[in-house]
């Protein structure tokens, strides 16, 4: 990659504090593209060559993967207009392929009900199942789907939790979101139980940890990482009924929003728990599930009243 890529890429990295995925996926684009034209990228930056390498990059991707594409163009672009390299963005002027919306995946509030009632005893039954050498990866992998679930966070915000996150005196979870924000979501009396169940066996299977140390850590005592957070949601919900479809941690993000707008909760705060930018990135859960449509028809229908 060209000089000013890779300082693109740590201008994002450092300054703009996107995930390591991310920057993978930036990367793997702009090397692409410099390969698309033979050129450096900052070279390579006019309206010719964008539309041919959009053409080219349709004939075997989506057109969701085609505009994720211009879009990261469009991000170099706007870094080289800032550093004085380009006067304007020449991906603005490219037209887009549509891309077809697609509903946010969610697990049904009863699959959800089954996995913590099967899983319940775990933190119950500390103290008795202290001895079992599979207890502490039992009980943190509950921790994990119990805090991205309830608290709606993101993978890496999960990993980046600390000790001193959970403030139990104003019962309120502290999260670093993208862009380095932070904010604050409610955690309810339960939840904070549980998290103190976990810190105890913590405690007393890796000693003491400061305040500023991570909160959760795999049974070798280092921090989580995204691996093994995404093997643990896929080993922890195969066989829950009702969950057939993808495992993630973004699945269960989306289950606990489209969970809250059916219970009645306004997209406002919907969108203040799980950090969006935008109100309109947190409208893509005002669908409506199956459970709900019923109830709107049954209640609203007129035959259905007869």
């Amino acid at each position: 990659m060209s000089a000013w890529t890779e300082k693109y890429l740590a201008y994002v990295g450092s300054v703009r504090r996107y995930s390591e995925r991310t920057l993978t996926i930036y990367g793997d684009v702009l090397r692409s593209f410099e390969e698309f034209t033979g050129t450096p990228a900052e070279e390579s930056l006019l309206p010719t060559f964008i539309r041919s390498y959009e053409v080219d990059l349709m004939k075997k991707d989506s057109a969701r993967t085609v505009n994720l594409h211009l879009s990261v163009l469009s991000g170099f672009a706007k870094f080289l207009i800032r550093e004085g390299v380009l006067k304007t963005n020449p991906v603005k002027g490219v037209s887009r392929p549509k891309a077809e919306k697609r509903l946010p995946e969610y697990y049904r509030e009863a699959s959800m009900a089954e996995y913590f009632s099967s899983t319940a005893y775990l933190p119950k039954e500390a103290e008795a199942l202290s001895g079992d050498p599979e207890y502490y990866g039992k009980l943190l992998s509950r921790i994990i789907i119990l805090l991205l679930f309830n608290c709606g966070i993101r993978r890496a915000e999960l990993i980046s939790l600390t000790h001193s996150s959970l403030n139990r005196g104003r019962k309120v979870l502290s999260v670093r979101g993208k862009g380095d924000k932070m904010r604050e979501i409610p955690v309810l009396d339960e939840i904070i139980d549980e998290i103190s169940v976990y810190e105890d066996v913590a405690a007393a299977k890796f000693g003491a940890r400061n305040a500023d140390g991570p909160l959760l850590l795999t049974e070798s005592g280092r921090p989580l990482y995204p691996v093994y957070v995404d093997r643990t949601i896929k080993r922890e919900l195969a066989g829950v009924p009702g969950i057939t479809g993808r495992r993630s941690p973004h699945v269960l993000r989306h289950t606990i929003a489209t969970e809250l707008l059916s219970d009645g909760a306004d997209l406002n705060s919907i969108k203040e728990m799980l950090g969006h930018a935008s109100l309109a990135a947190t409208q893509v859960y005002t669908h409506n599930s199956p459970e709900k449509l019923k109830k709107v028809y049954a209640a609203a229908h007129p035959r259905a009243k007869k």
